[in-house]
């Protein structure tokens, strides 16, 4: 009787997905992945990011080096650009960003480390940006190779 339960809870899950309507007081799904335009305006003012660089490339450093680096960028749309989170790849690779709003025009930077410690060979790191952009995420990246440090 259990095993009966086991398959009729997922195939109801399945089924209740499949039947729900995706648009509802004029709102489809697809809108709401920018929520500036949930309302179903077409002509909100958005943040836009527009980056000098997306990758990095440091060369080669001896393992246990640090390598910095400042992506810069300029909000390129009409409206504040909010960075919400950046995330790195790994613990090696840590991203600080600004906090507050960046106006329509202005410029910032998102700082990157990448700690070589225990990473000999090719190394390529990334850092995901979160913000009120279109679309929502960006990448960043650190490219390069870490010399195994003599023993």
């Amino acid at each position: 009787m259990k095993s009966i339960y086991k398959l009729a809870i997922p195939a109801l899950a399945l089924v209740l997905a499949v039947a729900c309507d995706t648009k509802k007081d004029g709102v489809t799904t697809d809108m709401v992945t920018n929520s500036a335009s949930a309302d179903g305006k077409q002509d909100v003012p958005v943040a836009s990011m527009k980056f000098e660089l997306d990758t990095f490339q440091f060369g080669e450093v001896i393992e246990g080096e640090k390598v910095s680096h400042a992506f810069k960028f300029t909000n390129t749309g009409t409206n504040d650009l909010v960075i919400s989170n950046a995330k790195g790849s790994c613990g090696c690779t840590v991203p600080e960003w600004p906090k507050q709003p960046i106006a329509p025009g202005a410029s910032g930077s998102i700082d990157v480390v990448f700690d070589s410690e225990g990473k000999p060979g090719s190394a390529i790191k990334s850092v995901t940006v979160f913000s009120n952009t279109e679309p929502a995420t960006h990448k960043l990246f650190v490219v390069g190779f870490v010399k195994p440090k003599d023993k």
